[in-house]
């Protein structure tokens, strides 16, 4: 099928470049003439393994970016609306959305074939039918039920893990009103012939999303808290606790004789919190959404302050060591909020990072991927240093704060036995073995 992508951020360009590799023929569409540019040239303007593999593969192929909207429009049969949806304190920021599906209205006026609108944002229940469809059909002069079609076909895609994730998906969730739309999407995926797929509602659909994006969120919260309580109480491990509740059946299975341990399980271990493009707003704009509706979400209002507070809880760990941050240099290992993907949004790193200039603290930061994206963010001056390796943020350090597990950073523990080293050493995601220094914490100890 041919196939039109508007937004070319970490689900549209994803999206485009596996529909592509799967066997559609996909346009990117994107108003920034620079990551259009970039794209054409086969280099990603995002980090995600295995997408720029496959821009080598498909641009010039299947695969291609352009400006131009109206005339993606008329070259192709669907259309996905990729474009950020940002949570602005109080609700989802419609905007960018908006400004897609008037695009996409106008675009339609003059074509005669039947086209299908996906919508890919994350948006709240109602979003689609309430907002996308109308703005569409005025702009159009078209009627959806007629010669156009909208559906609803949220993602899931774990970042760094994103292209596997569409490449081999756990379920399609399929919302559309329509049987033309659905014949269509039936055809777009006829590629995964054994994978689960839901067929449902627009608003559904979306509702769908948020639950899923919260429960994970709510999983990591709750967590978080248990270790936090293990650390005050003194004699527990909160590692050795969760493994205890990880063994239980209904969480991890004996099949066949053999535990199985599914995914979910990684959601239930302590941390220093979660962020990327997702939980956080997604839980925030579902709060917002509750209260708009007159429901109290309790629960998920938990979950955010939670979050919001977890980071902090490994800057007060390093100060049980060193209670005066002033002068003291404190590496920080991983800036993305995953390891796997360049995402700096909503990272714990942000929040520790500021927190430490404030205190006085010289920073170290190192990321293997992340950098750039976190010098937007955090500039990098006499107080932040922004290292090029492993060795350059650790050797020089008074102290060193794992937020991100990169598996290079696993390195740590034969740099300190080489260099004979003794720094601090603060495990935010309790990845290394504690008795390879004198002095170590982490979550939940």
């Amino acid at each position: 099928m041919k196939i039109s992508v508007v937004g070319t951020g970490y689900v549209g360009l994803v999206s485009g470049a596996c529909f592509a590799e799967v066997g559609h023929d996909v346009i990117c569409v994107d108003k920034d003439e620079d990551k259009v540019k970039r794209i054409n040239q086969r280099q990603s303007p995002i980090y995600e393994e295995g997408l720029e593999e496959i821009l080598h593969r498909q641009i010039g192929n299947r695969l291609k970016a352009s400006t131009n909207l109206p005339q993606a429009i008329q070259q192709t049969d669907v259309t996905f609306i990729a474009v950020g949806t940002p949570y602005n304190g109080e609700e989802i920021d419609l905007r960018q959305i908006e400004e897609a599906s008037r695009s996409i209205g106008e675009a339609l006026q003059t074509k005669t074939n039947h086209h299908l609108i996906v919508v890919k944002s994350t948006v709240v229940p109602g979003t689609t039918e309430n907002v996308i469809v109308k703005l569409i059909e005025k702009y159009s002069k078209k009627q959806v039920g007629e010669s156009i079609s909208v559906g609803m076909n949220p993602e899931f895609l774990r970042e760094g893990v994103a292209v596997q994730d569409f490449m081999s998906p756990d379920r399609i969730v399929i919302g559309c009103s329509d049987e033309k739309g659905r014949e269509i999407f039936r055809s777009l995926y006829s590629v995964f012939p054994e994978t689960d797929i839901v067929h449902t509602s627009n608003t559904a659909a979306e509702m769908i999303k948020y639950t899923s994006n919260s429960l994970l969120a709510t999983l990591i919260s709750f967590s978080s808290e248990i270790a936090n309580l293990c650390s005050k109480i003194g004699g527990i491990d909160a590692m050795d606790v969760m493994h205890g509740v990880h063994l239980d059946k209904r969480i991890s299975p004996i099949v066949n004789g053999k535990r199985v341990t599914p995914g979910i399980v990684s959601y239930l271990e302590g941390g220093c919190g979660f962020g990327g493009s997702c939980f956080p707003k997604d839980v925030k704009a579902l709060v917002a959404y509750g209260r708009k509706n007159n429901q109290k979400m309790d629960v998920l209002s938990s979950v955010v302050e939670v979050n919001k507070l977890q980071p902090m809880v490994l800057v007060d760990k390093l100060k049980f060591f060193l209670p005066n941050l002033q002068h003291k240099t404190i590496a920080i290992l991983g800036l993305a909020f995953k390891p796997g993907t360049d995402d700096v949004r909503e990272s714990p790193a942000l929040t520790i990072i500021k927190s430490l200039k404030q205190q006085g603290a010289k920073v170290v930061a190192f990321d293997p991927k992340a950098t750039e994206m976190t010098q937007r963010e955090i500039p990098a001056s006499s107080q932040i240093i922004y290292a090029k390796s492993l060795e350059e943020a650790v050797l020089p350090a008074d102290a060193v704060l794992l937020v991100t597990s990169w598996p290079e950073f696993r390195k740590v523990e034969r740099l300190v036995s080489q260099y004979e080293l003794d720094p601090i050493i603060v495990d935010g995601r309790r990845f290394w073995n504690h008795g390879f220094v004198s002095r170590f914490d982490g979550i939940g100890m």
